[in-house]
Order: C-alpha cells, then sequence, then structure tokens
C-alpha cells in the first residue's frame, strides 16, 4: 500500500466514463456537487473519464499573453496551473479523491497523480517522465524518432482541493489534434511543444489507455 492508500473502512472509488463530449462547465458543476457529496458523506470517492470538445482553460497561474488565438471558447477555472486544451482524442481523467482519508498532502497527491499516469504510459513503452519547475509529464523523443535532446508534454496536470476533497485530474494525450494548441503557450512553456501516443507511434483505443489507467490505479492509490 502507498502512503496514498485510504485508512480505515472505505467504500470502493467509483468509476464512471461518460461516452461523446462532455460540455466543460458541465463537468464543472458535476465535480462541484460530487465533491459536496464526498464531504458529506453522501457519495463514495470519484474518477470520472469524459472527453471535451475543443476548449483552453486557464488556471489560476495563467498570463492573458499566453492567449495567442483563442480560436475555441476560454474558460478561466479554480484548479492550479495555466493555460491548456482539452479536446476530442484526450482523456480527461477527473479525480475526487478525501485527502483527509488518505495523506493530507498536496504535493504528494499530484506526486501520486504523476506516478499513475506514469505507471500506464509504460504499458505502451512510453517513457514519462516529470522535469524541474515543469508540471506534468514529458517524452524524451529521440526514443521515439525525435532529434536528440528534443522532448515534448504528454499528460498535463492541474488540482484543486476544496476541504481536502481534490478535483479536477488529468489530461493525457492520446490522438488530439495537436495543431490546436498552437492558440496557446500550453503551461506557460515555449521552448517544447506536445505530443501525444498517437504522434509517438502507439496504436491504442480509447478503451485501451482507460484499461491502463485502471490496472495502474490500485498500486498508488490502494
Amino acid at each position: 500500500m502507498t502512503d496514498l492508500a485510504p485508512s480505515g473502512p472505505q467504500n470502493p472509488v467509483e468509476w464512471r466514463t461518460t461516452p461523446g463530449l462532455t460540455p466543460y462547465q458541465d463537468a464543472v458543476t458535476a465535480m462541484e456537487a460530487r465533491v459536496a457529496a464526498i464531504h458529506a458523506g453522501e457519495q463514495p470517492e470519484h474518477v470520472w473519464l469524459v472527453e471535451h470538445p475543443p476548449l483552453y482553460t486557464a488556471g489560476t497561474s495563467a498570463k492573458p499573453s499566453d492567449l495567442l488565438d483563442a480560436r475555441f471558447p476560454v474558460h478561466e477555472t479554480g484548479r492550479g496551473g495555466q493555460l491548456t486544451y482539452h479536446g476530442p482524442g484526450q482523456r480527461v481523467a477527473y479525480v475526487m479523491l478525501d485527502l483527509k482519508r488518505r495523506n493530507p498532502d498536496v504535493r504528494a497527491y499530484v506526486a501520486g497523480l504523476e506516478n499513475w499516469i506514469m505507471r500506464a504510459l509504460a504499458g505502451f513503452g512510453v517513457t514519462a517522465e516529470r522535469r524541474e519547475g515543469r508540471v506534468g509529464l514529458w517524452v524524451a523523443l529521440d526514443r521515439h524518432g525525435g532529434l536528440p535532446g528534443t522532448e515534448a508534454k504528454i499528460a498535463a496536470i492541474g488540482v484543486r482541493v476544496r476541504r481536502w476533497i481534490t478535483f479536477h485530474g488529468a489530461a493525457i494525450n492520446l490522438s488530439p489534434d495537436l495543431s490546436h494548441y498552437g492558440g496557446i503557450v500550453p503551461c506557460g512553456i515555449r521552448e517544447h511543444g506536445v505530443t501525444s501516443l498517437k504522434a509517438l507511434g502507439v496504436d491504442a483505443t480509447m478503451e485501451d489507455l482507460d484499461a491502463a489507467l485502471k490496472d495502474a490505479w490500485p498500486a498508488i492509490f490502494g
């Protein structure tokens, strides 16, 4: 068990996958309600897997200068981080956990999310890594036919915690249209690009990615 496993009696985490494209504001409203219900002890912890229509979200550290072309709707959100993109072909994992029953340490929780995604992507032969001073997970492109020294982001992380209940979460690029990132400076980082499992030559479906995420979960979160 890890330091993020629940302590004491605990209902199983409820997993849900919503087909199609979920409007962003609908997702935020649903998360807000679920966070309140988890805090009240009325519903179990929750992992919600969705896709969104093309849009940008601005975290609490977003800089207006990083919005280069508002070609898609821009949603201000209370999660940490800067500007990012969501769209079809990207798996967004909204994770709602009670850290008081696990480990009331937000840094440990973010590290747990990173470890979870790294384990899932490793199953596809992709080594995702942290980088000092940069949030999210990165891939060295020379391992996949790219130029030596080049790297790109494959997963973004942005979380919010209310009364020790987490929400928002992570976005993992399976096969989104990477040109859609051209309207922003993703996460405020200009010198590196973004990638996806498809761009790295991995032939996987969203169902494959979801299965990998579920398989990797217990080792990190119990």
